[in-house]
Order: structure tokens, then C-alpha cells, then sequence
């Protein structure tokens, strides 16, 4: 017998019909979003992982990333130091136009009233505005409550410290444990990458079993000082997170390293057990370039110099059917890429109020489109440092000493082209003024280096004045405190 159907059916399915169609629309978009998980360590060198050259320890997991990827040749951080690279990566912007991202690092004077402001579009925030559950596990060093934080700026979860550095075992100092749960204090045992490591793991497995499009920032604090590797509790003890010149050595820099690796191997399997690897995108970064025990081969120049080592940075992405394999690629690339990259991947677009200086990298990545020419900027406080890439060519000042480099060819730094290249020298300095304009001006904030004191490879550079009107670390530091850079 044929059923009938009654007007009222008929207009109910009228009126369902078309937000049943739409319902299904949205979950079949968002089913389509790319997962994404951005990895970032701390310290890290351009040559600290076997698929960069690292010559005495290996580093299979994150090679194993590099293999199903591509492997950015000519990736930079926005950044000498910390808090000022992060300010660009969750901004999209140079950090210079936030009074955050004047500071190098946050420390010292402004801690409890310098951070991120939550009113600034995020990664995070784009992303939660079309359906991502957002998640940052590890360091977060952009602003203390009650003003700054996570919770803030577009996460919806948050577990690490929020500070420059924590020790590894008393995740603190003598103050006690700095870990944090959202925007409570808490208290786990454990060797601090591991725990990383281990909530990173769950909150992929819970993502996954709730069918949940995410992204997560996963801010490792490895390979950053106190040097203490998974089996050296006691030397966490003696250091209590402190100021660590008498300790480490490159077995316990391997030590670091590996274990960060063996972490990376984890949320890799934890991304293929919930079926949702084929759908994620995985970026593998540094925030700055390396330490004292770093490799940063073949750059000279460390954390806190705009020298190639100070600022360029392995970079590793991959996105399976997206991205072709076993791939390299020179497009120059920095830290502020990233939001435009991602929020492209994500099918939306940056808030246009606040509209970023980044490059979406999508073309270069997905598309096999050749790199394209391009100018970076950066500055330090610290040294008066100055430095603008173009092309191949790069201009840098450090104190009153000025240069150009093509550092494709001379990657060292060693052919002062200048004056065999008058008219470049003359371009690119005018250039960087007028960039220089656009941003913020230079404050008395804080600005880390490293004294001939600290390091015997400084002896020969001159000890700073603090900048006017300065209190922070980097002032104190240029007093002769011996204090190390904070982040």
C-alpha cells in the first residue's frame, strides 16, 4: 500500500531537507581538512639530524619524516632567539610590528606584563574558526597569566611550561615544578621530553577516536640547556635548571637529540594507528639555530647572531599525496610562512585586519611551482646587528662592521663582497632602512648574546653596553653576570 504523505511532511521536508544537505556539506569539508601537527624543537642546528649531515649519532624517525617529505634547504628562523620567532610563527607576521616580539627573549624586566595579545589573530584561532580542535603540548614562552596564554590565543588545550626553559627532571628549579594544565599548576614525574612525548601520543589517540579534524603545536624544549639526557637525573638535581657551564658534551647533546627522535617516532605511530596519517600534515622545525654543542655546519654563527647558524634551521614537511617524497627544495623559507601556509591548506584565509608577511609556501611544497626570489629581513639588539637576504645575497652589520655575501656560494661568510659590489651593498642597505621604518622601533627590552666569558670562541667580540634603558637579562649580562640566554 502506497504511503501517503501528509502537507505538513511535505513542508517539514521542505524546510530539513536543505539544512540536512548543508549539515552533511560542512562535515564532508571538514572531513577534508588536512590534520596538522607542527614539531618544533629548541636549539636546534641545521646540521643536528642524519638527514642534515649530522656525522655522529642518528636520527631515524625524524629521517623517516624527511624521507615521506620534502626537506627545506634554505629555511630560516624569524629569530635569533625564542619568543621572538614564536611571536612570528603564531602571528604570520615579522614580530618587530608586536611589542612582544621586541623582546629577545621575554625574561628580566617585562615578564609579568609583556605577552602575546589575545585580541591578535593565530594559527590557532584561524583554524578554530573552521572547525579544528587546537592543541599545544610543550613550550609556550609568549606571556604569563593572568593577561597571556595558550588559552588566550586560540587553544583550546594546553600542557607544557610557559616559561624560556625548565629543567628536565624537577621541570623548574628550586621553586618547584612549572608545568601547567590549561592554567593550572600540576606535577608529573618523568623526564620532561618523555612527557611530551606521552601526552602528544594520547591527544592524537583521542583526535582520532572522536573523528575530530585538529591542529597541534608540539613544542619540544630538547635540545635547549640544562644538558641532562633520560638517564642523568642527578645532574638535574646539581643544576636545578640553572645557568649550566660546567656540564654537557656532545654525548649528552646526542642523548637529547635521540630521545626527541624516539618521541617523534611516537606520534608518528600514534598518527598511523588512528588511521589518520594519510591526512595529517607533519612540519619538523627549530626556532632559532643552535646552541654551543649544535651543529650548524656549514654556517658560522650560533643563537643570538644573525650568521647563517644563528638563523638558518632545518625544516621538514610532509603530507602524503600532497607532497612528493624523498624531495628537497630552495625556496627560502622563515618562520612566518607558516600561518598563510597552513590556514591555505585549511581552505580559509588570514584575518584581513591584520595581514601577514609570510608567504603562503603551498605552490613551492604541492605544486612543484620553482622557488621564487625573495626579501628577509631581520634585526638584534644585541651587537646592533642588522641582516637582509635578496636573492642569493645577503647584507649583515654587527656592531659597525658591515658586509655582503652571496651565501649560496660562500656559505660561511668568509667574501666581504662590499666593495666589489657597491651598487648591491648600497641597495640592499637602503632597502633595509626603509623596511626597518615600517617596524616598531628598537626599545630597551631584553636582548640575550653570549659574552667571551661564557664562550672561548667569543674572546675575540667585544661585551655590549646594555640597551638604554634596559633591566633585563640582557642588560645584566652585559654587567659580566654569566647568565646564559633565557630561551
Amino acid at each position: 500500500m502506497k504511503r501517503l504523505i501528509t502537507r505538513r511532511q511535505a513542508i517539514a521536508g521542505a524546510v530539513l531537507a536543505p539544512l540536512a544537505f548543508q549539515r552533511n556539506k560542512l562535515k564532508a569539508q571538514s572531513a577534508a581538512k588536512p590534520n596538522i601537527v607542527y614539531i618544533m624543537a629548541d636549539d636546534m642546528g641545521y646540521a643536528d639530524l642524519s638527514c642534515y649531515g649530522r656525522p655522529d649519532y642518528t636520527t631515524p624517525n625524524i629521517d623517516r619524516l624527511a624521507a615521506s617529505g620534502v626537506r627545506l634547504t634554505q629555511a630560516y628562523a624569524n629569530s635569533a632567539v625564542c619568543s621572538a620567532t614564536r611571536t612570528a610563527l603564531i602571528t604570520g607576521r615579522y614580530q618587530y610590528r608586536l611589542s612582544v616580539g621586541l623582546e629577545e627573549p621575554i625574561n628580566g624586566r617585562s615578564r609579568e606584563n609583556v605577552g602575546l595579545s589575545p585580541s591578535h589573530p593565530t594559527i590557532p584561532s584561524l583554524l578554530k574558526k573552521v572547525g579544528y580542535g587546537t592543541t599545544l603540548i610543550g613550550k609556550w614562552h609568549l606571556g604569563n597569566l593572568p593577561d597571556y596564554g595558550p588559552l588566550k590565543s586560540g587553544y583550546d588545550h594546553y600542557w607544557g611550561f610557559r616559561s624560556g626553559s625548565v629543567d628536565y627532571f624537577t621541570h623548574g628549579g628550586l621553586n618547584g615544578s612549572e608545568l601547567w594544565d590549561g592554567d593550572t599548576k600540576v606535577d608529573e614525574a618523568g623526564y620532561l621530553t618523555d612527557l611530551i612525548g606521552n601526552h602528544a601520543v594520547n591527544s592524537i589517540a583521542a583526535y582520532a577516536k572522536a573523528r575530530q579534524t585538529f591542529f597541534m603545536s608540539l613544542h619540544f624544549s630538547a635540545p635547549h640547556w640544562p644538558w641532562e639526557g633520560p638517564n642523568d637525573q642527578a645532574e638535574g638535581q646539581r643544576v636545578h635548571g640553572g645557568p649550566d657551564y660546567d656540564g654537557g658534551s656532545q654525548k649528552t647533546y646526542a642523548e637529547m637529540v635521540t630521545r626527541l627522535d624516539f618521541q617523534i617516532g611516537r606520534v608518528l605511530k600514534a598518527l598511523e594507528a588512528g588511521g589518520i596519517r594519510n591526512n595529517t600534515i607533519v612540519i619538523f622545525t627549530s626556532d632559532n639555530g643552535g646552541e654551543r654543542f649544535a651543529d650548524t655546519w656549514p654556517f658560522t654563527g650560533k643563537k643570538t647572531e644573525l650568521l647563517e647558524g644563528g638563523l638558518r634551521i632545518p625544516a621538514i614537511v610532509s603530507w602524503p599525496g600532497h607532497i612528493k617524497p624523498k624531495t628537497t627544495n630552495e625556496q627560502t623559507a622563515m618562520s612566518m610562512d607558516w600561518l598563510p601556509t597552513l590556514v591555505a591548506a585549511a581552505g580559509t584565509q588570514p584575518d584581513p585586519a591584520y595581514p601577514p608577511d609570510g608567504m603562503n609556501l603551498l605552490p613551492q611544497l604541492t605544486q612543484g611551482v620553482a622557488p621564487v626570489s625573495r626579501k628577509l629581513f631581520w634585526r638584534y639588539k644585541a651587537r646592533n646587528q642588522q641582516a637582509m637576504r635578496d636573492g642569493d645575497m645577503k647584507y649583515l652589520k654587527i656592531n659597525e662592521n658591515t658586509f655582503l655575501f652571496n651565501v649560496v656560494a660562500d656559505p660561511l661568510e668568509r667574501a666581504n663582497l662590499k666593495n666589489r659590489q657597491p651598487e648591491v651593498f648600497k641597495r640592499m642597505v637602503a632597502d633595509y632602512n626603509a623596511w626597518n621604518a615600517t617596524m616598531l622601533p628598537e626599545d630597551g627590552g631584553n636582548s640575550d648574546f653570549f659574552t667571551p666569558a661564557e664562550l672561548a670562541d667569543h674572546f675575540n667580540s667585544p661585551t655590549p653596553a646594555a640597551p638604554a634603558g634596559g633591566a633585563g637579562r640582557g642588560a645584566g649580562r652585559g654587567a659580566g653576570t654569566g647568565t646564559p640566554p633565557a630561551n
